[in-house]
């Protein structure tokens, strides 16, 4: 996530000092389940993806946030 959202923590997608990689909602803490492969076509280029985890719960809330900026490109399961 290039820019902080009072929704959205920071984004993850690696392991490191706070363990596995977490759901990118601000606050969670849950294990990543689904990643949601985004670009912003204002900033990148059309083959240029940016990836935002989630959790079950809030798997749509993050996809929702996304696809009504036009940015939601591909869900997936997390495959970590």
């Amino acid at each position: 996530m290039d820019t902080a959202h009072p929704l959205f923590g920071t984004p993850t997608g690696h392991s490191g000092p706070d363990g596995p990689p977490k759901c990118s909602a601000k606050g969670c803490r849950d294990l990543a389940a689904w990643s949601l492969r985004w670009n912003n076509p204002k900033l990148h280029t059309p083959d240029r993806r940016k990836t935002w985890l989630a959790c079950d719960v809030h798997r749509d809330s993050l996809s929702q946030f996304l696809a009504v900026r036009g940015f939601l490109k591909e869900t997936e399961p997390f495959a970590g």
